[in-house]
């Protein structure tokens, strides 16, 4: 502070004072009047720059905006998952339903429902719409069939359904589930009194299918599928044709078939991951080999038929033993280990009554002897019960 003599030399009167920067002045110097003048608005200034400051600190806030979330990578890889979500909340008002396989849809941060959505898409080769469309229809349809209720409280004709339909779960030594339903059409004693009810054929496929879904725990689940990977929330499906008689198809067999692969291809996208026909005729091979003309790759890659039943277990090695013996495994029938859904007898409808008034009747009328049904009327009548 010393080296600067031009403060301490005294200024003389007519000339005017040089200019001296203030932030240079030493403590306690008199500066010159010049600048004396100018402190006082220097001053007002300097009160005014804190209020613009103020000014300036309160309205910072509300310029700066919070960083938007990261979308996550399930949806930030796949905008049509995005639309699809953005959709939903009118799906789920239109239909009035909101459960699907035991999940009960909500936004994009549930994982069981992103699972769901994913599987809709997939069925639809990422088109939103037609995946809307679908989706809406299986809610529907589930709001009017309760499938759950079928599973959990409904009861099934033991003649007509019994040894006809299993489930198996079989867990690998990595803890992995196979989640497998088993048809054995070769089981139906009865062909007319199983498929000419065609609603109730459905009923009850449907009822051991959610049995299956349920033990797939979609709603369990902690982590996204890969929409082009590996689907862990699938099952597989075998049809047993044994004893089946593929020139004479009944027609009841048929309408039913074709009713239960419209609901299903509706109702259960990519829930299936693969389809094993077993004790299919050989020559019967034409039959896959056309249906590759009319159906999608995606489809027909899961379908794999099987001549002989006893080489079923081959396809899981890593399972192997537990498959039954007569499919190539070590454990005993599916009678004895396989769920199924509730069976019942059917109730007996009494008939003896209806003959002690055919009996009374006739001793009333000794004089008629024509029989109340010909031979000729028989079989029409048995049919009609």
């Amino acid at each position: 502070m010393s080296e600067q003599p031009t403060e301490t030399t005294a200024a003389p009167a007519a000339p005017v004072a040089p200019q001296q920067p203030t932030e240079t002045t030493p403590e306690g110097t008199v500066a010159p009047e010049s600048q004396q003048a100018e402190k006082p608005q220097e001053k007002a200034e300097e009160s005014e720059a804190p209020a613009a400051d103020a000014n300036a600190t309160t309205e910072t806030p509300a310029k700066q905006e919070e960083p938007a979330a990261e979308k996550p990578a399930y949806l930030a890889n796949n905008p049509a998952l995005v639309q699809l979500f953005g959709r939903l909340p009118a799906i789920l008002s239109s239909t009035g339903h909101e459960e699907m396989w035991g999940v009960s849809l909500k936004d994009s941060d549930d994982i069981p429902t992103v699972n769901v959505l994913i599987k809709f898409l997939r069925a639809n080769e990422g088109n939103v719409k037609l995946a809307e469309e679908q989706l809406t229809k299986a809610l529907e349809w589930r709001k009017l069939m309760k499938p759950v209720a079928l599973a959990e409280s409904g009861s099934y004709s033991a003649s007509k359904f019994g040894g006809l339909g299993y489930l198996t779960v079989y867990k690998d030594a990595e803890g992995k589930e196979t989640v497998t339903t088993w048809n054995i059409y070769g089981a139906v004693k009865d062909i007319p009194a199983t498929f000419s009810n065609a609603d109730e054929f459905i009923k009850w496929r449907v009822a051991l299918m959610e049995l299956a879904v349920k033990d797939l725990k979609l709603n369990e689940a902690t982590s996204v599928i890969e929409y082009d990977g590996e689907d862990p929330y699938q099952m597989v499906q075998v049809h047993d044709y044994l004893g089946v008689s593929f020139f004479r198809l009944n027609p009841a067999v048929k309408a039913a078939t074709k009713k239960t692969i419209d609901v299903f291809a509706t109702a259960y996208p990519e829930l299936l991951r693969e389809k094993y026909f077993v004790n299919v005729p050989s020559i019967m091979g034409w039959m896959f080999a056309a249906m590759k003309v009319f159906l999608s790759k995606n489809t027909t890659r899961k379908f794999h038929p099987i001549s002989n039943g006893a080489n079923l277990a081959r396809e899981f090695p890593s399972i192997v033993h537990q498959f039954p013996k007569v499919y190539g495994g070590e454990s005993p029938e599916l009678l004895e280990t396989a769920k199924t859904v509730k069976l019942e007898a059917d109730a007996e409808t009494p008939e003896a009554p209806k003959e002690e008034v055919k009996e009374e009747s006739a001793k009333e009328e000794p004089a008629k002897t024509e029989p109340a049904v010909t031979t000729a009327e028989a079989p029409a009548a048995a049919e009609v019960k």
